[in-house]
Order: C-alpha cells, then structure tokens, then sequence
C-alpha cells in the first residue's frame, strides 16, 4: 500500500493534479523565459531584470546555442526543515548553472563540471538540483545554458519539489524500472530455457529483443549514470539512441522470425530488412556523429522510426489477409510502441509540446510489448506443440496404414516378417487358411466373403496372448507367431472358429499348419515357413478343419 501511495504521489508530482494545497508552488511547473547569451552578461545583475527574457517565442525556434533562462516568482524559503529542489528535463547541452536570487538580495550558484548533470539525474533521467538554504526566500531562478542543442527546448520541465515529493517521484519510478526490469529478466531466463528445449529461433531473437528493452531502459531511466557517475550526460543520452535503433531492429528481426515465413515473403522481408538496418545504423549514426551534428542525427532518427511505422501497417495488413494466427497479438503488442512512436515524432517535429510523459512513454510501451510478445510466444509454442502432435499423429497413423492390411486390419505380410525375423528364442509359427473358401464367395459375394475375413481377423485377434504376431499374408491365408514360452493352441482356434457366428450363418472351417524354430534371418523363416506350409498341406489333404504339426530338422 505504501509503495501504490508512493507511485500516485511520485505520478501527481511529475504529471498530474500540482500538489499547491500544501506546498505552494511546489509540484507546480514553472513557467520558463529565455534569453540568447550574447556574452559579457552580468548573471547578478541579468537574475534582477527578468522583462529582458522572452517569454512568447517558442524554445525550439530559437536554434542551438548558449542561453539564459529564468524562471517566474518563486516566493519560498528552502530551509534546513523544508529544503527544495528544482527537477528539469535532461536535454543535450554542455553545462549548466543555477543562480539563486534570495529575497535578502544574495544570489547562490551551483555550476556543473565536464560531466554535465550527470551527477545530478534523478531516475527518470529528471535533472534535481537542490536550492541551497537560506532563512529568506527564494524569489527566482536563473540558469546558464552552455552548448544548448535545442532540439526540442532549452529547459524543460522546469518544478519545484519538496524533498518528500522528491523522494516519492523516485520510488514511484523505482518501482516502474524495477518492475520492468524483474519482468526482462524473469521472461529472457524463461524463454533461454525454453528455447533450450526446443531451439525455435524466434525465442533467441526475442531474448535479444527483451535484452535490448531492458538495456534501454538502464540507460534512459537515468540508472547508467547512478551506476557510472564518471560518464558525460551526453555520452548517455548517445547510448540511449544508440539502444533506442538496436531495440527497433530486434522487434523487426523478432517479428520476421515469428511470423509465418509467408507474411514476409517477396518485398515485405525485403523492405522489413532495409528498416530494420537502417534503425541499427542510424542509431550507430547518432551514437558516432551527435557531437558534430546532433540535430541532423536527431532527424535521421526520427525518420527511422517513420520507416519502423511504414513496416508495420503492410505486415498487419498482409498478417489479416493470409489468416496469420498472431495477428491479433501483434496488433495489440505493436500498438502501444508504434502510438509512442508517433507521439515523439510529433514532439520532434514540434507539432505536440514537450512533456514528461510522452518523453518516458517509451518505457511503459515497451512493457506491453514485453509483455505482449510474451503471450505471442507462448501462443505460438502451443501451436507448434498442435503442429507436432498433429504430425506425430499422421506419422502414426501413416506407418499403422503401411503396415496395415486395410480389410481385416491385421498386419500385412511386410510388416509381419519385419517384426518376426529377429526376433529372439524358438519361436512357434501357424499358417492358418480358411477352407473352401471360393465356395463362400461364390454363395455370398465378394462382400459377403469379405466380412466373414474381417470376422475371423477379429477372433484372431482377440485369442492371441500379448506380444504375438498377427498377420493376414495372402487372400484367405493368415499367420500368427508366438514365442514358445506363450504358445497359441490351433485345436483352440479351431475350436473358436466353429462356434463362431458368420454371415448368413454360412458354415466356415480352417485347416492350420506349425512349426518351431528360430528367426534370425530371412533364411529362418523361408526355413520354417516352408514346413508349416508343407504341414498345412497335409492338414487339407486329411479332410481339412484340422491341425498339423512339423518339425524343423537341426541344422
């Protein structure tokens, strides 16, 4: 509960309803003006005059450079019991100073080093400097803006804070960081052994994906610098970009690798490609020129991410129309990424105004996407277990149909002698054929004689004892191979067979012929099959329904 109380407060400071009724100003943004510095200026006396700043033109029309900026009438004390802190937006420039008029005439100044606000940023990558503390108060602000980059402002996000709304803000972006963080990690973890189990590619791009998120948001969240206090703000805000085109290359890599390989046939895989190496090397770009050029580095970037939208509406488009099966998840993973895209874009080109937010939206973006494609891949796992079940299952039933004899659905004479020869121990064969058999065809049809085979399959098949072999291996000849150790009686058989029901009640008798021996070879069984045949033989020539025994002579 302290930590949901903690994350509105943190909200209300840094976005939402000013918390006046009990501070004041504090918690209330700061209305800004600003002033080119032209050199030589007098900070005391320039924090005293603050009608020669201009308040009307918009920040990002004034173009790079040094400035001045100064804020309205502050009227409250810092003081040891109630200290306050001024948060501004982290933006490209070289340094900054804060003077501080006091309404007892002093002015304070507080200057950054070659670090710039690196020592300074807050999580949020929010800039906090403490207002030093005085009995009187403060009446304004006043800021040396050196090498000011202005692509979206010269100072931004200007508010005073008190020191619990200070540490409130931070445990509610504590808690959004950390959240999205323990979410990377636990996901990365759990698909690296997924993806061990399965070695599906798309699990590997999206471990890299989800890396490039969680490394984004070390660097933007402003924690590089609490865990690097040596590094230049602008060196991180180089990575930041640097990070921003790797991740925007991953979701496309992701996305080609998880879709079906038809929704990025032709063209579509192609173009996604070229964007998504445009992405990595306009960041790279960034990453390598923003000290010399950073505004049309900033440009480029911001037209990559154009191309990242441009890649995105064909890929639904054609996602819907082939029947992908991730459509809907990625329409609504992409959702919430691609609308932050657009807003920034619109912030850079200036059509929206700058706000905290739209400037951190990227973060929350990213955690349904996280979150998104986790489901995505959980979706596509379950269906690739459908497609392999499913194929299993074919397999199956395509091997059971190969071996199969499709009328009676006994074994057929390949897949009996491929099971029989090999096998260990003596072993006890019959050869078993229907007598007269023609005669029944002739008095009951082809149909009718193939029913009473399909009868005496199944008695067949149910008089046999577990692991024996049976098998139909010619017209009205069947087969049926059973260690010694669990033999079959033919007299049983025999015996079954004439109480049998058949069709029409038609009267049907077999004569059966056996054999011991070995299966180790195919010359086994053209061995044994041969007597049992001969004895089967003599069982017909006895007057049929009847039984033979042979013996196989030692070799």
């Amino acid at each position: 509960m302290r930590m949901l109380l903690a994350l509105v407060a943190g909200m209300t400071l840094l976005g939402g309803v000013p918390a006046e009724a009990q501070t004041g100003v504090a918690g209330k943004p700061l209305r800004v003006c600003v002033l080119r510095d032209s050199g030589g200026v007098d900070p005391a006396a320039l924090i005293r005059h603050p009608e020669r700043f201009d308040c009307t033109t918009a920040q990002h029309r004034l173009g790079p450079g040094d400035y001045w900026a100064i804020s309205e009438d502050i009227g409250l004390p810092s003081r040891a019991e109630a200290p306050l802190n001024m948060r501004v937006a982290s933006l490209w420039q070289e340094g900054l100073t804060l003077h501080v008029l006091y309404a007892d005439g002093s002015i304070a100044t507080q200057a950054t080093d070659a670090r710039g606000v690196t020592p300074l940023i807050q999580l949020g990558a929010i800039v906090e400097q403490p207002l030093p503390r005085s009995p009187a108060n403060v009446v304004r602000l006043l800021w040396h803006v050196e090498g000011s980059a202005n692509m979206r402002g010269i100072l931004l996000g200007a508010r005073l804070s008190t020191a619990p709304q200070s540490v409130q803000a931070n445990l509610a972006m504590a808690a959004l960081y950390a959240g999205f963080a323990g979410l990377c990690i636990a996901l990365i973890i759990y698909n690296l052994a997924l993806w061990g189990a399965l070695r599906h590619r798309f699990q590997l791009h999206y471990c890299l994906m989800v890396a490039l998120l969680l490394a984004y948001a070390f660097s933007s969240s402003g924690a590089l610098a609490w865990a690097w206090p040596e590094i230049a703000n602008n060196f991180r805000l180089r990575v930041n970009y640097l990070l921003l085109g790797a991740t925007g290359a991953a979701a496309l890599v992701f996305a080609r690798s998880f879709f079906e390989e038809r929704v990025f046939a032709g063209w579509l895989g192609r173009y996604s490609t070229v964007v998504a190496s445009l992405m990595l090397g306009i960041g790279l770009l960034f990453f390598l020129t923003a000290p010399f050029g950073v505004h049309l580095a900033d440009a480029a970037v911001t037209c990559s991410f154009v191309g990242l939208a441009t890649v995105v509406a064909p890929t639904l488009w054609r996602a819907w129309r082939l029947r992908s099966n991730y459509l809907w998840l990625f329409a609504f993973g992409w959702g919430a990424p691609i609308l932050t895209a657009v807003a920034r874009t619109l912030v850079n080109l200036h059509l929206l105004p700058w706000s905290f937010w739209i400037d951190n939206s990227t973060i929350l973006a990213m955690m349904v996407e996280a979150i998104t494609s986790a489901l995505a891949v959980a979706y596509r796992i379950k269906l690739l277990r459908a497609e392999r079940d499913e194929a299993i299952e074919r397999e199956v039933m395509t091997r059971r149909l190969a071996d199969t004899d499709p009328l009676t659905g006994l074994l057929n004479r390949r897949a009996f002698l491929h099971q029989a020869i090999g096998r260990e121990g003596e072993q006890l064969l019959l050869i078993i054929d229907l007598d007269h058999f023609k005669r029944v065809n002739d008095t009951l049809g082809h149909d009718g004689g193939d029913e009473v085979l399909r009868v005496f399959a199944r008695m067949l098949r149910t008089s046999v004892p577990q692991g024996t072999l049976v098998a139909r291996i010619g017209g009205e000849e069947f087969a049926i191979l059973t260690p010694t150790e669990k033999p079959v009686e033919p007299e049983a058989v025999l015996d079954r067979l004439r109480q049998m029901r058949m069709p029409f009640d038609i009267k049907v008798t077999a004569s059966i012929g056996t054999c011991r021996g070995t299966l180790a070879s195919e010359v086994d069984w053209k061995a044994l099959y041969r007597i049992a045949d001969a004895a089967l033989f003599d069982a017909k020539s006895a007057g049929r329904d009847r039984v033979r025994h042979a013996m196989r002579e030692a070799a």
